[in-house]
């Protein structure tokens, strides 16, 4: 089980990021994913998610936004307040294959953060750090179902 401090806090419960992943990762579409939680002054913390997609699809973001936040929601629930997926084009991840969570969710934050030394490509976090910017605004690229 995760850690508590590492979950997304809703306004009504605790909603683990894996469990997310998980629903996230399962669609066809989806080559990985990350969830971060970001913060959010009514609930407290969101979680949002960033997906890389599989090599070929061809999916429109909305639509694949729309289908997501759905899975989510019917998989795990309402609670889950699952609303921002963001396509990237790579997830900053270490040689070992970690995705480097709290990287982005410093830069997310826009709070100071050290490339690690095992950064397996150091060019990727140029294109998290533009998006992960632009989603500090919740209502920017939120889906409200």
């Amino acid at each position: 089980m995760q850690p508590r401090s590492t979950a997304p806090r809703s306004r009504y419960t605790e909603v683990y990021r894996r469990s997310i992943e998980a629903v996230v990762a399962a669609h066809p579409a989806v080559a990985e994913c990350a969830v971060i939680e970001l913060h959010d002054a009514p609930e407290g913390q969101r979680p949002s998610g960033y997906v890389v997609l599989e090599s070929g699809a061809d999916f429109d973001p909305e639509t694949l936004r729309t289908e997501l936040v759905t899975m989510v929601g019917d998989q795990i629930g309402p609670v889950a307040t699952f609303r921002d997926v963001t396509i990237v084009a790579a997830l900053p991840k270490t040689r070992s294959g970690k995705i480097l969570r709290k990287i982005m969710r410093q830069i997310a934050s826009r709070e100071h953060y050290a490339v690690p030394s095992t950064l397996e490509d150091p060019s990727v976090l140029a294109d998290p750090e533009t998006v992960l910017a632009t989603m500090r605004d919740p209502a920017h690229r939120r889906i409200d179902s």
